[in-house]
């Protein structure tokens, strides 16, 4: 026989799971994700400026929670410039330009903010 016994109330676990339920901290993403945009804008490398006014974000909820994509739209044959910028790639002449990782270091302290703002949503 298994048996139970309880002691106090479940209100702290009770309005937890009802913030959790309505999902009130994913409301809160849409901040992060322009600190992103910006963060990214900074950091990029600018020649012309395109890539570094060419980012954007998107906000896509699934059934666990939500996901930011941060996107850059300034295309060239194909190939996101941001990414040849970051990783590097070759010339038509053959030669090759390195990459500057700017992408990583601009967003560390969006995604240390983003794992701050959940810290507190749930020790609230």
């Amino acid at each position: 026989m298994i048996s139970f016994v309880h002691k106090g109330n479940f209100e702290k676990t009770s309005l937890f799971l009802k913030r959790a339920k309505e999902a009130e901290f994913l409301n809160r993403l849409d901040s992060v994700a322009k600190e992103g945009v910006i963060a990214l804008a900074q950091a990029t490398p600018v020649d012309s400026g395109e890539t570094a006014n060419s980012w954007d974000y998107e906000i896509v909820r699934t059934k666990t929670g939500a996901v930011i994509y941060w996107t850059n739209s300034n295309v060239n044959d194909g190939v996101p410039v941001a990414i040849l910028i970051q990783y590097g790639h070759a010339t038509d002449n053959g030669a090759y330009v390195q990459g500057t990782d700017f992408i990583n270091p601009a967003m560390k302290p969006v995604f240390n903010n983003i794992a701050d703002e959940a810290w507190r949503e749930v020790t609230r």
